[in-house]
């Protein structure tokens, strides 16, 4: 049940991220994103994937590899379409 639910956490949080990389990738608009917030983003999903691998937390690392790519592409389509 715990773990269901942390699944369930991870995945809405982590996937609710793209619907805007799709939005990027198709207007090529990113002029009202923060650089800023999307580097502490993807800085903080990336320590909390470090952190699941730390503790050998399966739900930690799964979600934050999910969060961890489209934060990834963003903050790359955010430098590239400014």
């Amino acid at each position: 049940m715990i773990t269901e639910l942390g699944l369930i956490a991870g995945a809405l949080t982590s996937f609710s991220l793209f619907p805007q990389l799709f939005q990027i990738l198709k207007t090529r608009h990113t002029k009202d994103l923060s650089l800023k917030a999307y580097v502490i983003l993807t800085t903080g999903v990336f320590l909390w994937l470090i952190y699941g691998l730390l503790i050998k937390d399966v739900v930690v690392i799964i979600a934050n590899v999910v969060a961890f790519v489209p934060c990834c592409a963003i903050v790359l389509l955010k430098l590239k379409h400014g």
